[in-house]
């Protein structure tokens, strides 16, 4: 899929409206994103900051949709675990940079070839303005390469 396309449509997804998450740029190659999240009243906790599920919501489910478009039909690609971490509130616009470079790319490749599952591992930093960590994310992806279709599937 087109990534301007996808972005315009992402951003109209409700769960993320509501959140207020912002899905700022994808590489036209899928390997990078950067999502955002301004703090605003109808986002915040009862203590003025971001809340916790938003802060996760900044990183769910991007790595698997930039692993599905950058690996191809050929593999099956699920988000299995995630673990965050809060080290600091988050006041203010947030964001996460998420990269899937070409070397992560091969190695997943080689680990998933003929079948063979694979867990990749991800850790995603949110930085405030200042570009202090407010959390960080552990994503785990369960990667496998599809069996090739049999003469008997038909064609």
């Amino acid at each position: 899929m087109n990534t301007r396309l996808f972005r315009f449509m992402i951003n109209l997804y409700p769960p993320y409206i509501g959140a207020g998450v912002w899905v700022a740029h994808i590489a036209p190659d899928w390997s990078s994103m950067t999502v955002k999240l301004p703090l605003r009243f109808y986002n915040r906790n009862y203590v003025g900051t971001h809340y916790g599920g938003n802060l996760f919501t900044m990183t769910d489910p991007f790595h698997m949709l930039m692993l599905i478009n950058r690996l191809g039909p050929a593999y099956n690609v699920w988000d299995q675990k995630a673990e965050i971490t809060f080290v600091k509130p988050g006041r203010g616009t947030v964001r996460v940079e998420m990269v899937v470079s070409d070397e992560e790319l091969d190695t997943i490749r080689k680990a998933a070839t003929n079948g063979a599952r694979h867990h990749a591992q991800f850790e995603v930093t949110i930085l405030d303005e200042s570009d202090e960590v407010v959390a960080t994310v552990l994503k785990t992806l369960y990667i496998r390469e599809k069996p090739p279709k049999s003469v008997s599937e038909g064609a």
